[in-house]
């Protein structure tokens, strides 16, 4: 296996001739990792927060995340609209959004019976997917934005990481729902995004929220309608590659 070495009580640990082929890092922070004359065909790095801020990913001293976003947008129309400013840039992206979902809903339809429930190597299912961005919703438009004391469907699907960060989980449903229900909610989840876009004034963008997590972080409307885009688009992502699995096996 070679030589595993942690440096005294810091965090540097050091893999020296060491076999990490098929090994799999789930909600792991890597920051900072640096990998020297390493095999790396076929390794798949899946990160969220790869373009946001100032981070970078260097691969043979290339920073890759332009090329990233930029092959994510062309892969994935109006996904380069999601960081409109203004109220009628944010309603384009948000028509871009439905038409993008509109068109993987009619995919998933269409698929065998018992598809939208099938789980690719551990992940969310289809219908878990749409069922988070319910609680999404309920987070970022409803809680933050709207001030909603309760915002939250028992519907929705939280993070992984919401009981052990000691969250009250009493308010979501113990039993799943049917496909039909989560389309259902999720429809009208999606609808009061657009019906609030609708009315939104340069004003109320500016408007200073509360972090529905971390108070002490205020948000503004802007950048809460930003994080509902962000999840939108990523968990679209999700989908779309999961689907893509389902449908070649």
């Amino acid at each position: 296996m070679g030589d595993f070495m942690q440096a005294g009580d810091s965090q540097r640990v050091e893999f020296v001739d060491a076999d990490l082929r098929g090994a799999r890092f789930v909600r792991a922070d890597l920051s900072g990792m640096v990998m020297r004359s390493v095999q790396v065909g076929g390794a798949e790095i899946d990160s969220p927060w790869l373009l946001e801020g100032d981070d970078v990913l260097l691969v043979n001293g290339v920073d890759v995340t332009p090329f990233v976003d930029a092959e994510l947008n062309r892969r994935f129309p109006g996904r380069a609209e999601r960081r409109a400013a203004d109220p009628e840039g944010l309603r384009a992206a948000w028509a871009a959004l439905e038409r993008a979902w509109g068109g993987t809903l009619e995919r998933a339809a269409g698929m065998p019976a018992g598809s939208v429930d099938v789980s690719v190597d551990g992940e969310w299912s289809f219908a878990q997917t749409l069922r988070h961005l319910v609680m999404a919703t309920d987070v970022w438009l409803r809680r933050a934005i709207l001030g909603v004391e309760q915002p939250f469907h028992p519907i929705g699907q939280p993070n992984a990481e919401y009981e052990t960060d000691g969250n009250d989980m009493s308010v979501f449903a113990t039993v799943t729902p049917s496909y039909d229900e989560v389309l259902a909610v999720r429809a009208e989840r999606v609808g009061m995004v657009r019906e609030f876009l609708e009315g939104v004034t340069v004003e109320e963008l500016a408007t200073v929220r509360s972090h529905p997590w971390a108070p002490e972080y205020p948000e503004t409307t802007l950048s809460c309608l930003h994080t509902i885009l962000e999840e939108e688009w990523e968990h679209h992502r999700y989908a779309v590659r999961d689907l893509d699995t389902i449908e070649g096996r």
